[in-house]
């Protein structure tokens, strides 16, 4: 290969070239970044992103606001309206259209302040769910953010990552990265640390690792070239999958029905107005201004916004919950969600491993101590034994030195740097006595074999001052098993045990624990790369390392809501079967005895495996395929499942699930981004948390339709009524549009903000394919339809009886019927239980303040003499106002009797609630 010059090299002060780097042995290009295997310096890394600024692609340019604003215009329904004002303009109703423009316009400004909203929620979601890199700074290894990579960073890849940014590979064992995004190639690209060409086309760069690109197996180390809008994904301006937009689709439903609803309404009207001109004689302008009102009124043209409202409100009060939505739609899915496949470890545990018990071919050690903490004590029979202490060193110092993590103290806590397992190998490490620093020191390591899914075990080659070599692996206990042809003893090595061995694998799973197996070979020769081939012969069995990480304590309550809920929760982990069996029994997961093993599901056809996935709740040693296996079998028996998952091999699961929940500290990338969730807390009680924000969100949503469909269908009757008939119309139509302007902007919007009902959480789920209007809510329409216009016609005529001025009576039409609005919203908050309660009057702070505006309007509209002038209205007595009040609690009762025996007779159910 040619020599590359220094000039056609870009050093750390010029970030733009990236094309040469391939071509550049790892050494001279740390050299040219001022920079070196131990990675850069705090206050370094620090000058270089003030100068580089952040390594995170340039966000798309906004629209305008005055674009933005304009957009909330561009839809069939305020087409519609808009033609509606005009008509009343050239008519002479300048009232009429005016209000109709005052409708379309509030609905616009809460649409784009919504929408603002949601652009700036979305955006700091972004920054929640970023991804992380791990890097060396100050010689030690870190998680920083992948924002704060500068040039000459060096960082650490492997299996399930996402590359935060172009490195240059300074070594590479195993590495295959999936460049698809980049190059187009299906097949993942093997990876190397020596040069390429100079003129290499990008998939043949071996040596490098680009942004955005996803590692499919392996590890490798690589020092930062470029960030940010340098990188070749930034150079193609290709964004990374990100949060999806505010659209889902429940709301593409609510448009289209809404446009159909337009067109039939076109059609009525029409017809009505054709009826009034030739059958009853109206003046076509008034007939014409008449029916444009009743059609305003009727249109939800707010329905879209107020629902995009409710899914964004339930959006932020999930990641208040720790779970972020990536895609809106799993908003919906939740709801409906009926079974949930969860991972254990960290999820339904702490995560906080601790190395309880070590068994060597002579003894068995307790470990005293919980957690990270490295204090604790080494008990053989409840006491310190020296020699058994003596025997187990080896076994320890392998498991120091097996092991990529890192023991920090922060304040109070310990921190761990890498695999938890890994963590408290070096806590038990401290606490029989080693120096993790000097010990790693005296035994320097010069390769190794990371840890992959497949073959299930991690193996280091470590070199000593005296020149000698030794590998030891760490690993499955089956897997080293198989591995080794002698084991550890007092007297030296002899013969493997296997019985014995296997005996002491199930004793410590069986009290719940997770077994490592550790192996060593001494002494190796020196060979430049350490493969399988040195494995294949002489390893020594050490012993074994049991873990405990004990249940969540609240992941015991959320499980029984769960089953409350009508909700199965089932159990899929890679550990043993026993330790499964034994999590499963403290969190009282299931009643079935035993656990079903990935060889069971195996060994089954798809009869016998569907029983056992709905027989069993607790699987064990299962592999992607039968995780992939058992949501497709859930799903085809009619389940809603949601997936947890935090690794490489749970993508597929995930992607699969209805809802699929990736893990925020523990998951890697490529489990991100197959999800639809992201639980900051990788706690199962935030899954929960959002299943039953997942149903409030549904029930809000269903509340609003429910309350502004019917209403708007009394107002409307009322008046189709008066016209078919040829009695006074009991509203005019401004004072319609007054009621749909007073109440769309106020009532409205309130229900997008209800907390949750009571017994949320103990309805089974609701059906994944339920229609937009299930038959109760065709019911509702019907019946309450029926009702206000009984009602509203009941005070008219009431009224003329009792001798008032039209106007009078209009005015005390309209007050009812805003009455029975307000009546009808305090029965829809809660659809499953009765409104006559003391939580049910109080409301929450948005209905009680809206309740509080429209109060202050219809006081306005019946005594303000300007709003007498424009909207043909009159006082109303005392006596009047207090039957009107009267009418309203009448309405309340006969509205709560409906549901009490619909609720009693089962009836809610049946009809969809």
């Amino acid at each position: 290969m040619s020599e590359v010059p220094d000039a056609a090299i870009k050093g750390p002060n010029d970030q733009a070239s990236g094309e040469i780097w391939h071509a550049v042995d790892a050494d001279r290009v740390l050299a040219l970044l001022l920079t070196e295997r131990g990675g850069l310096s705090s206050a370094e890394a620090k000058a270089r992103l003030a100068t580089y600024g952040p390594n995170a692609l340039p966000e798309p340019p906004r629209r305008p606001a005055w674009r933005r604003l304009l957009a909330q215009f561009d839809n069939m329904l305020i087409y519609f309206l808009l033609a509606a004002a005009l008509a009343a303009a050239v008519l002479g109703h300048a009232i009429d259209a005016a209000v109709i423009v005052a409708v379309v316009t509030i609905n616009a400004i809460a649409g784009f302040i919504q929408e603002d909203k949601a652009e700036r929620a979305l955006s700091a979601i972004r920054k929640m769910i970023s991804p992380r890199a791990h890097v060396w700074r100050d010689g030690h290894r870190v998680s920083i953010a992948a924002a704060d990579l500068v040039p000459g960073d060096v960082v650490m890849i492997e299996a399930g990552d996402r590359v935060p940014a172009d490195l240059r590979l300074t070594r590479a064992r195993g590495l295959l990265i999936d460049e698809a995004m980049l190059t187009g190639e299906s097949v993942a690209a093997d990876k190397q640390d020596h040069p390429a060409a100079p003129d290499a086309p990008l998939g043949d760069r071996h040596c490098m690792a680009f942004c955005g690109t996803v590692v499919s197996a392996g590890q490798g180390f690589g020092v930062v070239v470029a960030t940010g809008g340098r990188t070749e994904i930034g150079r193609i301006n290709s964004l990374m999958q990100s949060v999806e937009q505010l659209t889902t689709p429940l709301l593409k439903q609510i448009n289209q029905f809404a446009q159909r609803f337009t067109w039939v309404v076109i059609v009525a009207a029409a017809a009505l107005f054709a009826f009034a001109t030739l059958a009853r004689g109206y003046a076509w302008p008034e007939a014409l201004i008449a029916v444009v009102a009743l059609a305003v009124s009727v249109i939800p043209e707010g329905l879209p916004a107020v629902i995009t409202i409710t899914l964004a409100i339930g959006v932020q009060r999930m990641a208040r919950r720790n779970a972020i939505i990536r895609r809106l739609p799993a908003v919906e899915s939740l709801g409906a969600t009926s079974v949930i496949c969860s991972d254990k470890t960290g999820t339904l545990t702490r995560n906080e491993m601790t190395a309880r018990r070590i068994v060597t071919a002579d003894h068995t050690i307790l470990v005293s101590g919980s957690g990270y903490v490295p204090q604790g004590q080494l008990l053989s029979e409840g006491r310190v034994d020296a020699d058994a202490n003596q025997a187990a060193l080896p076994l320890i110092r392998s498991a120091l030195l097996c092991n990529d993590a890192q023991l920090r103290q922060a304040g109070e806590h310990y921190v761990v740097d890498g695999d938890p397992m890994e963590g408290a190998l070096v806590a038990l490490a401290i606490k029989a006595g080693f120096d993790p620093a000097a010990e790693r020191s005296a035994w320097q390591r010069s390769d190794e074999i990371p840890f992959d899914a497949q073959h299930r075990f991690m193996a280091t080659r470590h070199s000593t001052a005296s020149g000698d070599h030794v590998i030891f692996v760490k690993g499955a206990p089956e897997r080293l098993l198989a591995m080794c042809q002698s084991q550890s003893s007092a007297v030296g090595p002899r013969p493997l045990d296997h019985q014995f061995w296997t005996e002491q694998i199930a004793r410590a799973a069986a009290e719940g624990e997770r077994v490592l197996g550790f192996a060593m070979r001494a002494p190796v020769r020196a060979s430049d790369q350490l493969g399988f081939a040195d494995l294949e012969c002489g390893l020594m069995f050490l012993g074994l390392v049991g873990f405990i990480d004990p249940p969540r304590d609240e992941v015991i309550q959320a499980i029984a809501e769960c089953r409350s809920a009508g909700i199965s929760v089932k159990m899929i982990t890679g550990d043993h079967a026993a330790t499964a069996e034994a999590i499963a029994r403290q969190l009282r997961l299931t009643e079935a005895a035993g656990a079903v093993s990935g060889a069971d599901l195996d060994r089954a056809d798809d009869d016998e495996f569907s029983a056992l996935i709905h027989r069993s709740d607790v699987f064990a040693r299962t592999n992607p395929e039968h995780k992939l296996r058992i949501v497709r079998a859930l799903q085809g028996s009619g389940a809603v499942v949601a997936m947890t998952g935090d690794g490489v091999n749970d993508a597929p699961a995930l992607k699969q699930a209805d809802v699929g929940i990736a893990m925020g500290h523990k998951g890697t990338e490529t489990a991100k981004e197959a999800a639809e969730i992201v639980l900051l807390d990788d706690n199962f009680v935030s899954i929960v948390a959002a299943v039953r924000e997942g149903r409030t969100v549904y029930d809000n949503i269903r509340k609003v339709i429910s309350w502004t469909i019917p209403t708007n269908g009394g107002e409307v009757l009322s008046v189709t009524l008066a016209i078919l008939l040829g009695f006074a119309m009991p509203m005019t139509p401004v004072q319609i549009l007054w009621i749909n302007l007073i109440l769309t902007v106020t009532l409205g919007l309130v229900l997008a903000f209800e907390p949750t009902e009571p017994g949320t959480m103990s309805r089974p789920p609701r059906a994944a394919d339920a229609p937009l209007l299930p038959p109760f809510l065709v019911w509702r329409i019907l019946f309450v339809t029926l009702l206000f216009t009984m009602g509203t016609l009941a005070i008219f005529f009431f009224a003329q009886a009792q001798g008032h001025t039209l106007e009078t009576a209009r005015t005390m039409a309209v007050n009812v019927l805003v009455v029975f609005k307000t009546v009808y919203l305090f029965n829809v908050r809660y659809l499953h239980a009765s409104s006559l309660s003391f939580r049910g009057a109080l409301g929450t702070p948005p209905v009680l303040i809206a309740l509080a505006v429209v109060i202050a309007a219809q006081l306005a509209f019946t005594y303000a003499p300007f709003m007498h002038t424009l909207f043909g209205t009159a006082p109303v007595s005392l006596q009047d106002g207090l039957v009107i009040i009267g009418a309203g609690a009448v309405m309340m009762v006969v509205l709560e009797l409906e549901k009490l025996l619909m609720r009693r007779s089962g009836a809610l159910r049946r009809l969809g609630v």
